[in-house]
């Protein structure tokens, strides 16, 4: 595709959208009079949102949404409520659909109303209203759009007022079609059909033995998976997890130190703080390596009794050195926390020394978000009552089943979970990933982390000054792809991530992805 959908936002856009509007409703369409200017503002232009589509520098293809009431159909019509028996809560209204001449194959109007469904569905929009051209009706009746009320405009410009609701939309396979989204979030995950096929099982009582079957399956392949004696599965998030180790470390009494260098390490001290920990913290810049030597000083000056860190710090991607600190709690006899939630699945791991560390079925494992882990190898009990839904001994006293629990959840992850079975699974995956990273480098981004210490999960792209994340990411998002680009973190240091959790082997996918991050990306370099 040599062309891209995005929001117009740049002035040199708009003039062009000015210039398209009177070509099409000034001289094709005559619904206003000509001016020497040859530009026409729309009157709610200031109100319009504009979806436009460009190749190279040109606008070739144009619509504007509003959401302000009343609309034009409205003034036409009357209220348009009036009109209809169904009823909406957030409805928009679409106009002005105006594509170049030569440029009328399809393409350029498919592309269009892709952008326009996704964005509508990204705002939560039930409803919306066009004025078609009778000469289209066929065309939007296609797409699933229905008439009402009765024709507007003058004797040379005849439209119908039609409507679309979310709920047809989700019905009509026409326009699946055009809104497919490829997503490469680290969260949640595209789901396989065999894992999917498992989670829409019939749900089992947790006191049966097919559920206590299936938790001892899951138990036994996240062990094996990980080298750790022991698992116990949470219903919740990793945050719950990692909750569940800071209450049994609080239960301990004792002294720790936590090391952070990204978003998910500051989020342990925070943990740590909720449940009053005694722990000292070193903290290193967003991707800055550990450094090991002064990690070594800080352990021999304190007695620390456990250390706790990110193995994969997911707001970067770097994969923090888990085998030396494991040496060093080794040489100073202190316990090992790790927060692998990113990490399992993503790359090898040995938990055959670690005192706890935390997982999540979601993620790099591929099946739904909603349950979580806590590995251990020898785990005492502990003076503190820690609430019953963090315990992991009373959920080890419980053979992993200590109250109710979707067994849809386990039925999912334990299919999941079959393909770590392939001997070369992680080497593909890493394969994947520096075959991505080639592709991205070619195209002119620039990692925060390198591609040698980052998680094959994981891609963090930091986007010129001039440019905007979160303006990059949405633009993304109209043309089918979307990334992760959202979050607080991200858009404050204007970066985006590219998340591997779903890695496709053919590489089809990811080659159109960074083709049209390219194309985005002289775009607006160009408008700087």
């Amino acid at each position: 595709m040599s062309f891209i959908v995005k929001m117009a936002r740049e002035k040199e856009e708009i003039d062009q959208i000015l210039n398209l509007n009177y070509e099409t409703f000034v001289e094709e369409i005559p619904q206003h009079h000509i001016n020497n200017k040859r530009k026409l503002v729309d009157r709610f232009h200031e109100e319009n949102e504009y979806i436009i589509c460009k190749e190279n520098s040109d606008v070739i293809g144009m619509l504007a949404l509003r959401d302000t009431r009343p609309f034009s159909l409205d003034e036409k019509l009357g209220s348009i409520e009036n009109h209809l028996n169904i009823s909406f809560s957030k409805p928009c209204e679409v106009r002005l659909l105006a594509v170049k001449k030569n440029y009328r194959n399809g393409r350029v109007f498919a592309a269009l109303t892709g952008g326009l469904i996704r964005y509508c569905l990204q705002r939560g929009y039930d409803i919306a209203f066009i004025s078609g051209t009778t000469r289209q009706s066929k065309l939007y009746r296609h797409l699933g759009f229905e008439s009402f009320a009765y024709l507007v405009g003058s004797e040379d410009a005849v439209f119908q007022p039609m409507y679309l609701t979310k709920k047809t939309y989700m019905k009509n396979k026409n326009l699946h079609a055009f809104t497919q989204i490829s997503s490469y979030l680290p969260g949640p995950v595209t789901i396989d059909a065999e894992v999917k096929a498992a989670f829409d099982d019939q749900p089992v009582w947790h006191r049966s033995e097919d559920h206590s079957t299936i938790v001892h399956s899951v138990n036994k392949k996240l062990t094996a998976l990980t080298n750790a004696q022991n698992v116990v599965v949470l219903t919740g998030s990793g945050t719950l997890s990692n909750d569940a180790v800071a209450a049994h470390l609080s239960g301990l009494g004792t002294n720790g130190l936590i090391i952070s260098n990204g978003e998910f390490g500051e989020r342990l001290v925070d943990h740590a703080k909720r449940f009053q920990l005694q722990f000292d913290h070193l903290s290193y810049r967003w991707g800055e390596k550990f450094d090991l030597y002064k990690i070594e000083e800080q352990l021999s000056k304190k007695n620390y009794d456990w250390l706790w860190f990110v193995h994969c710090e997911t707001s970067t991607g770097m994969v923090n050195d888990y085998f030396s600190l494991e040496r060093l709690c080794r040489n100073y006899s202190i316990k090992l926390c790790v927060d692998a939630i990113s990490s399992i699945g993503a790359v090898p791991l040995n938990f055959d020394s670690i005192y706890l560390a935390t997982g999540v079925s979601g993620k790099a494992i591929g099946s739904y978000t909603g349950l979580s882990f806590v590995f251990f190898n020898n785990l005492e009990d502990t003076n503190y009552h820690i609430p019953r839904y963090i315990d992991i001994k009373y959920y080890q006293k419980s053979n992993g089943i200590p109250f109710s629990q979707n067994s849809n959840l386990f039925l999912a992850l334990n299919t999941a979970l079959k393909k770590f079975s392939k001997t070369d699974f992680y080497n593909e995956r890493r394969s994947v990933y520096f075959q991505a990273c080639e592709l991205f480098k070619e195209k002119g981004f620039t990692f925060v982390i390198d591609e040698q210490i980052s998680s094959p999960c994981v891609i963090t792209i930091e986007l010129p000054k001039e440019l905007s994340s979160l303006a990059f990411g949405e633009d993304l998002y109209l043309n089918g792809f979307l990334v992760h680009y959202r979050n607080r973190y991200l858009v404050e240091k204007n970066w985006l991530q590219i998340a591997l959790m779903n890695f496709d082997s053919d590489f089809k996918k990811i080659n159109m992805l960074s083709n049209t991050m390219e194309l985005l990306l002289n775009d607006q370099l160009q408008l700087i």
